[in-house]
């Protein structure tokens, strides 16, 4: 790494490890061949003729991968590159350099923005927002490319607030929100980017299949993805990351446990699974151990129903999943054909024809995509119709056609207790597979040990290690501060009702109109 950016990092009070440092410098010269000079601070005019490169940040939990994200993000900033905007792009200046920061899933790009990182979800650069032309020179006018507009239906009241509002967040859709506009007024519809980006970062690349994986090839000239060789790979590709098929040379490996994490119990379970030698029995030996040492491990003797509302169990069997949904809806008293306000769910896709392409955009742009989290919120005002919260999205309450399916155990036919003609599917989500919640983190996590038990029994591997170890590496990774090690088959008792109040905000109708003028 360069003197100028290591004394810049030791200003901020950072200080970057050996691994990180020989990466930053492979990703500077990557970037400085794409015409982005990060020591100097200066950028070339795009070039479409260039040719585009992928380079991958690989590591596991504590190696700093997010860290080097962020510092990266900072460099291109300072030497003038722009970052695009899922919400709203103002026209182009023809020597802007751009960088777009995504995740597969609206959870993992919260928690990238948690963090400080301006991160957005795949689907939501893939396809960007057609605004309605009068309310679009708003828009232009708050990004920088137009003068202030006189709208004939907004007062210059209405246009002070979208201006102080975007002062402070730069958001387009929440200031014009502010001037006391809802989305279906500037949001005509969705398209797909039909312009490449410059630069992209990908984080959890271990959840990119091999379609996203060509989708982004298409699109950004260079590529970096930073991902965690340790976790579970999409299923149906046979236990393959995309970044596998990548040369060495394109391959950086952060190694060192970044010292932000050391001393993490957490962490240090996760870690010693790369121990070839150690057994089921002998790892849980060790999270008894962390329990008795530190309250951030807790070796629990229930499943905690308070939890499942927002944090799911996670398990790797489907029997034990349904099985644990049905106990926590019974511990609340709900009724079998019916959803309690406060329900976790998770999107389970978008059952839709294909004539309906726009209205598949549209959902996924504003969040719901395959395995989504939610909250239910209530019926909406129309038959069919939730009001739902999703999980980490930037503007998460919406009311939309909704398909929920409770599963049954030892019935092939779930209960339906909402079902719209079409629209976003849903299944329960107050428990989850550790598949499904790669990508996720809660600030606790319950992992229910028996069926990781079961999968040690099983003998079953994939990609050369035993299935348990990375079912376990990856549920133990998904706790931010407290992770709970559930070992006995039982559940506590709820310390009170289901509720919203967490939540916050008011749904907004979500009505996609057809081609034939009807709504979904």
């Amino acid at each position: 790494m360069s003197r100028f950016m290591a004394g810049e990092l030791a200003t901020a009070g950072l200080e970057f490890s050996g691994d990180q440092a020989q990466a930053w410098d492979a990703l500077a010269n990557a970037l400085a061949r794409a015409g982005i000079r990060l020591l100097e601070e200066e950028t070339d005019p795009p070039d479409a003729e260039a040719k585009g490169s992928v380079m991958a940040v690989l590591g596991k939990a504590g190696s700093g991968k997010t860290m080097l994200l962020s510092e990266l993000t900072k460099a291109l900033l300072a030497a003038g590159v722009e970052i695009v905007s899922p919400d709203y792009e103002a026209r182009r200046r023809r020597e802007a350099r751009r960088l777009a920061i995504l995740a597969p899933t609206n959870k993992a790009a919260s928690v990238l923005r948690n963090r400080g990182v301006p991160a957005t979800t795949i689907h939501r650069i893939l396809y960007t927002p057609v605004y309605d032309p009068e309310y679009e020179k708003i828009a232009d006018w708050l990004a920088g490319s137009g003068p202030r507009p006189v709208i004939a239906d907004l007062g210059e009241a209405a246009l002070d607030r979208a201006q102080a509002f975007y002062a402070q967040v730069k958001s387009i859709p929440g200031a014009l929100a502010a001037a006391g506009l809802r989305g279906s007024d500037f949001i005509k519809g969705w398209k797909r980017r039909d312009e490449p980006l410059d630069v992209g970062f990908i984080d959890e690349a271990s959840m990119l299949d091999a379609r996203q994986y060509d989708d982004l090839r298409e699109i950004f000239q260079t590529l970096v993805l930073f991902g965690d060789p340790a976790q579970l790979a999409p299923v149906g590709q046979s236990g393959e990351m995309v970044f596998d098929r990548l040369q060495a040379g394109e391959r950086l490996a952060l190694s060192r446990v970044h010292r932000q994490a050391q001393d993490n119990p957490i962490l240090d379970l996760a870690h010693a699974l790369a121990d070839p030698a150690l057994d089921f029995e002998d790892f849980e030996a060790m999270v008894a151990d962390a329990a008795r040492r530190d309250d951030r491990v807790v070796w629990a003797q229930r499943v905690e129903s308070d939890l499942m509302a927002r944090s799911p169990v996670l398990v790797w069997r489907n029997a034990t999943r349904i099985r644990l949904i049905h106990a926590f809806r019974a511990a609340h008293d709900a009724p079998t054909d019916a959803l309690l306000p406060g329900e976790p769910l998770i999107c389970d896709g978008l059952e839709l024809p294909l004539k309906h392409r726009r209205r598949r955009v549209d959902l996924e742009a504003r969040g719901l995509i395959k395995g989504a989290q939610v909250v239910y919120l209530g019926p909406g005002k129309r038959p069919g119709f939730s009001r739902l919260h999703v999980i980490g999205a930037e503007d998460p309450q919406i009311s939309v056609a909704s398909i929920v399916k409770i599963e049954r155990e030892g019935e092939e036919e779930p209960m339906i207790p909402y079902a719209a003609h079409m629209g976003a599917a849903f299944l329960h989500g107050a428990a989850v597979t550790i598949h499904k919640a790669q990508g996720s983190q809660w600030p606790a996590v319950q992992v229910f040990a028996p069926d990781l038990y079961a999968a040690a029994r099983s003998g079953r591997s994939e990609a050369g290690l035993p299935l348990w170890k990375r079912l376990a590496y990856v549920a133990i990774t998904r706790a931010e501060h407290r992770l709970h090690w559930v070992v006995r088959n039982r559940l506590g008792r709820p310390s009170a009702p289901l509720s919203t109040d967490d939540l916050g905000g008011k749904p907004v109708p979500l009505t996609l109109q057809s081609d034939d003028g009807q709504g979904l």
